[in-house]
């Protein structure tokens, strides 16, 4: 009889599960800048924050390394993408990636970090030397500063590693003079490596990372969640996830507003500059 009362309800329970659709879930990718496990931490939050102000689903993804996270993002595999400003006006235009958000007030800008006993103080110093930087197409921390370094007319041969943070360890352990990050993941790097670093020199700046959405997500799952984004920095519940984020808040961003990008000499596949 039990046998009998089990197999009846799970065939009701089947019955009705096949009889509801299921919710959708979207795949929110995060440029891995920082270590899988880090980056997490940071995002989940502001993830968790938005289902409960849209109604949405959404579901953390990262990759591995850079370049993965480049194939997957030419594959259209995210919903929603935090990118770096070159994978958005060199990849992402290839899903057709539309720009609606981007960090509020600030600009895009590279930096150089040295160890803070380094007896280097000028960036004419780093002729010749091997510096460290993330992937080639990591825009502020590797792109701009190789671009800009050979336009100094600084040789270097550059040595590329999984992230930002690995860069930063790189340095303080004194496996290159030198290396590339941007301020935000070097402010919000463990204390025991920031505090380690200083800045060597910095690059122009440039608009911000953009937060995009796929072609296949719904305009009013968009325009929901970037409604809950712009209104971040007003609400004392989200202050919390920004200050974890290492952000001010969010604004509008359209797609106009990477033609600063456009302007630059870039290559489509990114090859490694340096000497």
């Amino acid at each position: 009889m039990e046998k009998r009362l089990l197999a009846a309800l799970m065939w009701a329970m089947a019955l009705v599960g096949g009889s509801v659709a299921a919710e959708p879930v979207y795949s929110f990718g995060v440029v891995p800048q920082q270590a899988a496990a880090e980056s997490a931490l940071r995002w989940t939050p502001l993830l968790r924050y938005l289902e409960r102000r849209c109604g949405v689903a959404l579901r953390f993804k990262t990759a591995p390394d850079i370049p993965e996270f480049e194939r997957r993002l030419a594959q259209g595999e995210y919903d929603f993408a935090y990118m770096n400003p070159y994978h958005y006006v060199v990849l992402g235009r290839k899903q057709g990636y539309r720009a609606f958000a981007r960090e509020k007030g600030v600009r895009l800008q590279g930096v150089l970090v040295v160890r803070k006993d380094s007896p280097i103080r000028d960036i004419h110093e780093l002729d010749g030397l091997e510096l460290a930087f993330p992937a080639p197409a990591a825009f502020a921390a590797s792109v701009l500063p190789r671009m800009q370094l050979q336009q100094l007319g600084i040789a270097f041969t550059p040595h590329f590693v999984a992230s930002h943070d690995s860069v930063y360890l790189s340095v303080v352990r004194g496996l290159y003079p030198a290396g590339g990050g941007v301020v935000r993941t070097l402010n919000s790097a463990p204390p025991d490596i920031r505090d380690q670093l200083r800045v060597l020199w910095r690059t122009d700046s440039y608009t911000p990372h953009p937060l995009v959405a796929h072609p296949r997500v719904a305009e009013a799952v968009r325009r929901a969640l970037a409604n809950a984004l712009y209104a971040m920095d007003a609400d004392p519940d989200a202050a919390d996830i920004l200050r974890n984020l290492s952000m001010a808040g969010w604004e509008a961003g359209k797609d106009e507003d990477w033609d600063d990008l456009r302007a630059l000499p870039l290559d489509a596949d990114m090859a490694p500059l340096g000497h």
